[in-house]
């Protein structure tokens, strides 16, 4: 199953930054093969220009769901909130807005599975700071979650 790793944030905004600190952390440890990896600074409607049909897509950004900082999310394609009044994602249009959008312009190449692989923050509107402890914490948690997501569907495609 080819999957794409898509990472989320801006690393000069505080805990907006997991994103960028987990595709570092995800380049240095090396994903299955099948596995692509990409970072964008921002989300958004940019997300729809990597997609080039994969089986599965991980999305991975900092969130505010209401969970303790630190938690480490990982949400399947229906249980992704719409946007309400804050995105899920403070990068002007969530995660699944933009699929929306990208199924009806380009069906053929939006992933069948999809997974965000969210990390709870606190701080998204400081500029030059680092992330939070708790946040820089569940850094590898992510990492590692993500890895056995790509591994699970490759496990699942050589059982098929």
């Amino acid at each position: 199953m080819d999957t794409l790793i898509i990472c989320i944030g801006n690393a000069l905004a505080a805990d907006d930054g997991a994103g960028a600190d987990v595709f570092e952390e995800l380049k240095r440890a090396g994903l299955p093969e099948g596995a692509r990896l990409c970072f964008l600074g921002l989300g958004g409607l940019d997300l729809l220009d990597e997609l080039a049909g994969e089986d599965q897509l991980i999305v991975v950004d900092a969130v505010q769901l209401g969970g303790p900082v630190g938690t480490v999310h990982v949400l399947d394609w229906h249980a992704i909130p719409v946007m309400g009044p804050r995105p899920v994602s403070g990068h002007g249009i969530g995660v699944r807005e933009a699929i929306e959008v990208g199924r009806r312009l380009y069906p053929e190449r939006v992933p069948g599975h999809i997974v965000l692989v969210g990390i709870e923050g606190a701080v998204f509107d400081q500029l030059g700071i680092p992330l939070s402890d708790e946040v820089r914490q569940a850094v590898p948690r992510a990492v590692n979650t993500i890895i056995k997501l790509v591994s699970n569907s490759a496990g699942d495609e050589d059982q098929s």
